[in-house]
């Protein structure tokens, strides 16, 4: 008698099928892990004001959040020109010493110009950024040695001026302009929001916001699909003096005063913040949302810190740390060959 039913075969049985799925869990498993990799900023900003709300019932109130806003728009004004550089696929490590530059200039003139001590301010912002630019894409300086020189060139100025002591901002007209209130928001904040939307504009839908992320995927190709690399280079860095010359003059008026020390490590934060916010240093993507997501990180990491009562030392150990699982955790490694 013959029989109608195939039989099993053995491969079926133990194994073909889990072969035959292997792709599929692979590409599952490439989603997950670029799912995380993206979500990581968010994922980390909930962790981490979950884990300081258990320590510390104060985490949480207004007070605290609107402290938190106000201590972090220094450095997201800053971080706003640091991801166009960083999305370049270059670096600028003179960020702090270009804020204490600005910082004393706004503190000199606001006496005399009040609250259009902004424009100095954003001038030799601007101008210490132009300087940057050229020494890396005329001189062909890489970008971290050009911005170490004028880094210790920059704070140079400030201690050849003030000597060492503070400079006093004593105007009324610029205090209550930069760091008074309205309706019970910080005016430097409502200035650091402004600037974010711009330059969110400016990335998402302007040409120098494109150039900029295809100089970053790829320079070499961006240069034979015409795009003037040089002049996007020396553009990105006035922009980013320029905002820093706005943060140097909010963290004056903060401070109501200039001295030789303002600014000075900034730009560690400042790195730090675009990158755990997941724009990879190799340059190519990054967007202004998840700077944001990372200055809110950096500061309240620093502030819960502070709450909680954190060793201020082991404070520096635990931020290197997390700089270092940011990482690990959002580089895109299908998109380096060689790490060096």
């Amino acid at each position: 008698m013959k029989h109608d039913v195939e039989p099993i075969k053995i491969g079926e049985a133990i194994g073909a099928s889990t072969s035959d799925d292997a792709p599929a869990r692979a590409a599952r498993s490439i989603v997950l892990v670029d799912l995380l990799r993206r979500s990581f900023p968010f994922l980390f900003l909930v962790v981490l004001i979950a884990v300081f709300s258990a320590f510390s019932s104060r985490f949480l109130s207004f007070d605290n959040l609107m402290t938190v806003l106000e201590q972090g728009t220094v450095l997201l004004v800053a971080s706003l020109g640091m991801t166009f550089i960083i999305m370049a696929g270059s670096i600028d490590i003179s960020v702090g010493s270009i804020v204490g530059i600005a910082a004393l200039v706004a503190a000199v003139t606001a006496g005399k110009l009040g609250v259009w001590a902004i424009v100095p301010a954003v001038m030799i912002g601007a101008a210490c950024g132009t300087v940057n630019g050229l020494l890396l894409a005329l001189g062909k300086v890489p970008s971290f040695i050009a911005t170490m020189g004028t880094m210790v060139v920059y704070r140079g100025f400030v201690l050849l001026f003030t000597r060492g002591a503070p400079v006093s901002i004593e105007d009324d007209g610029f205090m209550a302009s930069y760091s008074g209130y309205s309706m019970g928001i910080s005016h430097a904040v409502i200035v650091g929001l402004a600037l974010a939307l711009v330059a969110w504009v400016i990335i998402n839908y302007t040409v120098f916001g494109r150039e900029v992320r295809a100089i970053g995927g790829g320079e070499r190709v961006s240069i034979l699909t015409g795009i003037a690399v040089t002049r996007v280079k020396i553009y990105m860095y006035v922009l980013l003096g320029a905002l820093c010359g706005i943060a140097g003059l909010l963290q004056g008026a903060r401070t109501m005063a200039a001295s030789a020390q303002l600014g000075a490590g900034l730009e560690l934060d400042v790195i730090a913040a675009v990158v755990v916010g997941g724009t990879p240093l190799t340059g190519g993507l990054g967007s202004i949302v998840n700077t944001m997501l990372g200055v809110l990180i950096i500061t309240l990491l620093s502030n819960g810190m502070n709450m909680t009562g954190v060793d201020p030392y082991l404070q520096s150990i635990i931020k290197g740390i997390v700089l270092i699982c940011a990482v690990f955790i959002t580089i895109d490694r299908k998109k380096i060959g060689i790490i060096k």
